[in-house]
Parts: C-alpha cells; sequence; structure tokens
C-alpha cells in the first residue's frame, strides 16, 4: 500500500461562521483506493497557500510511501530546510497529513484510530461549548452583554453542557500583553457572577482569554474572579514565554489551561518543566496530529496535568480531538462548536454525535467520520483574510470593551 494522491479543500464557512472563516481539508488516497482526511489549523499564511504548502510537503516526503510510516514522515517533516524547531505552519500542514495518515491506517486494519493508540479509555467524552450568539443577534452586543451570556449559560447547561465557556476581558491585540483596565476587571467579574448565578453549582465556568495579559494583569485578573470558582483561567499571557506563565500559575488557585497556539511535543514539553500550567489544550490540527497529541499528554501524565483538546476550525480536527481522547487516561474535557450541528455536520456524512454535554464516540475505523466531499466543494472560500485576526492598533484603556472576536 503506497500513498498516490493529495487533494486539499479550502472551504468557506458560511454564517455564524463559528469555527473560523475557513476549513483546510486533506485527501490522502492510496494506490488500492483507500481515502484519508486530514484539516490543517495554520492561520498565518492565506488559506489557498497553506493548501499548497499541503501538496509540496506531500509531494516532498509522501508520494508513493507506505502510510504506515508515519514517525519517519513526521521526523522528515520537522527536519525539513534543516530545521529541527517548531513551527506553527509546518506543524499546521504535518497535522492535516498525519490525521489522513491515521485514518488509512484504521481503515486498512479496520479498527478506529483510537485502537492505534492502545485502545478506548472512555465510552463517551464530557464536552464544553463556548457560548456563541443566536442567528440575527449581533456578536459584539452578544459578547459585551453579561445576562444574554448568563442566559445562553443556562440553556446549554439545561441542554446537558456542565462546562462552558466565555472571554469577556476585552480585545486582544498585537502588541499584548496588557494591563487589564478596571473596567476589563469589572465587566468580567459581572461575567462570573450572572453566569456562576444561571447555571449554580452543576456548570462548570471556563474563562478564556488569548493570551492578553502581563503575567501581572493576568494574576491581578484571576485575583478578581477566584470567588466565582472557574475550572481554569485559560492562557493568561502570549505563548511565547512558559517562564512567566509559571508566575500567573504559582500566584492564582485557578487551575491555568493553554496549549492551544503551541505545536510540537517540544513546546508543551518546556509548559510542563517550568510547571506552567494544570491543563494543556493541544489542537490537533496545529500540534503535529494524534500521535504527537498522544505524546503530549503521555508527558503531562508523569506530572499529574490534564488534556483538554481545543477546537476553533471545521469537523475533522473534532474527529481526531475524539479519537485522541478516547485513548487518553489523562482527558479532562473536550471542546466543541456547539452541539457539533449547522455546517459542521452538514460537511461530514455521518456527523459527529453529542449527547447530554457528551460526544458519543465512534467505533467505525479510522476517524470514524468521511467529509461530504460535495458540500466541501460547493462553499469554496474565495476570500483573503486569515482564519482569525488580532486587533492592530495597541490596547487603549479607554477602550470600550465591544470586541467581537478576530
Amino acid at each position: 500500500m503506497r500513498l498516490s494522491e493529495c487533494e486539499t479543500f479550502v472551504v468557506g464557512n458560511p454564517p455564524p461562521g463559528f469555527g473560523g472563516r475557513y476549513f483546510i481539508f486533506v485527501k490522502l488516497v492510496t494506490d488500492c483506493g483507500i481515502i484519508g482526511y486530514g484539516e490543517i489549523y495554520a492561520a498565518s499564511f492565506s488559506a489557498h497557500l497553506t493548501a499548497k504548502l499541503a501538496n509540496d510537503m506531500f509531494a516532498r516526503y509522501l508520494f508513493q510511501t507506505d502510510p504506515h510510516n508515519i514517525e519517519t514522515f513526521m521526523r522528515r517533516a520537522y527536519s525539513s530546510g534543516f530545521t529541527q524547531r517548531p513551527d506553527p505552519t509546518v506543524a499546521g500542514v504535518v497535522s492535516g497529513l498525519e490525521i489522513a495518515m491515521m485514518d488509512i491506517v484504521g481503515k486498512a486494519h479496520d479498527m478506529p484510530c483510537y485502537a492505534l493508540l492502545g485502545g478506548r479509555v472512555h465510552d463517551r467524552l464530557r464536552c464544553y461549548t463556548y457560548l456563541y450568539p443566536d442567528e440575527g443577534e449581533t456578536a459584539a452586543d452578544f459578547y459585551n452583554d453579561a445576562d444574554a451570556s448568563a442566559e445562553r449559560a443556562a440553556q446549554k447547561n439545561k441542554e446537558g453542557f456542565t462546562a462552558v465557556k466565555f472571554d469577556p476581558a476585552g480585545a486582544y491585540t498585537s502588541f499584548d500583553g496588557h494591563m487589564p483596565a478596571g473596567a476589563d476587571i469589572a465587566r468580567s467579574r459581572e461575567f462570573c457572577s450572572k453566569i456562576r448565578e444561571a447555571v449554580g453549582g452543576n456548570c462548570d465556568l471556563l474563562f478564556g482569554t488569548h493570551g492578553q495579559f502581563t503575567a501581572a494583569g493576568a494574576i491581578r485578573l484571576a485575583q478578581a474572579i477566584t470567588e466565582f470558582d472557574p475550572l481554569w483561567f485559560e492562557e493568561p499571557i502570549p505563548p511565547d514565554n512558559p517562564a512567566e506563565m509559571a508566575k500567573v500559575a504559582r500566584a492564582v488557585s485557578i487551575a491555568i489551561a493553554t496549549g492551544e497556539r503551541l505545536c510540537m511535543a517540544s513546546e508543551f514539553a518546556s509548559l510542563l518543566d517550568h510547571g506552567a500550567a494544570a491543563i494543556l489544550q493541544p489542537d490537533l490540527g496545529r500540534v503535529g496530529g494524534i500521535r504527537e497529541a498522544s505524546k503530549i499528554a503521555a508527558m503531562a501524565a508523569v506530572k499529574h496535568v490534564q488534556v483538554a483538546p481545543h477546537l476553533y476550525c471545521g469537523p475533522i480536527v473534532a474527529a481526531a480531538n475524539i479519537q485522541f481522547a478516547a485513548a487518553t487516561p489523562n482527558f479532562l474535557i473536550a471542546e466543541m462548536i456547539d452541539n457539533m450541528s449547522g455546517f459542521h455536520a452538514r460537511l461530514l456524512n455521518n456527523p459527529i454525535v453529542v449527547e447530554d454535554g457528551h460526544v458519543i464516540v465512534p467505533t467505525a475505523p479510522g476517524l470514524g467520520i468521511t467529509l461530504n466531499e460535495e458540500v466541501a466543494r460547493a462553499h469554496p472560500y474565495d476570500g483573503d483574510k486569515l482564519h482569525l485576526e488580532m486587533e492592530a492598533k495597541p490596547y487603549d484603556n479607554a477602550y470600550s470593551g465591544e470586541f467581537a472576536g478576530g
């Protein structure tokens, strides 16, 4: 069995656009006709350029090779161009190709990917959702309305979710980290207070930031919301300095969760070495794929650190997260885009099942899902914006806080 074809799909995500502006899917085909699907979560360059990078990497390292040889591919790609260091774009492209290879290997042996990782530990996976506006609601209005978020949290809790995520601390900019303004702290406390009142004690609050604070600023904000007992304080400072993040972890009682912007095991090893986080959040479309995430989880387990795979892209990364989580003893909770309905479901021939706040682990071979190529082809992305974009101006202490995301 040899890999013979690579095709990419750059799919526009129609309104309301939860999960980002576009998804980049990869399709690999073997000479015996087995198809594997992957997804790339790399956003530093044009989506169409990134798709071309996947084709280049396939031609350079994978064409006519055995899809079982994932470790060989990973080492060659990691060393591409005399690098041997984490590179977010390389890791994103590698992730999409590796996920597709794992999908093929699982199908070739008629077993789910989790069986290739040592077998299933969890039959169903606790999951959470971000608090998103309903159709017709203005994003900026919703994301700055504590009452609306509290109402949405209560609704999601009633649907079965036992954790919800929100991030009311204001804009994140290309010039972060910054110190939170008094208005940011007051708004954060208001959101935490009203959401906690709405859901009571049977739903965890996941307080998100986007790496927007200095360590001192993050500590100040965390201390202001501690009384509402959040499960975690997410990515409190920019991701490039684990020693500074460790200062936050040592100073506050809320668990620090981080990792969505990191790639490859070495970056997570640095977090663990510094004691910078209690919860790691690898995104399998960026971190290096399924097996790289498993290596990270194994390192974390030795330190008694849990993993909570991140998701802000399409359903194939979600499917990879599920396979990884199902086989991971120190799994905590998985992010889902609401209940994975809407366009995420339309993109799959066999959609992801979320019941009572838990993902049902599929038992079909490979990833347990297949891409609906007809739907993917019918929604090409023709824009030039990146998947997410940060504010281009420095943080303004007098800023109104009406920020609707990237």
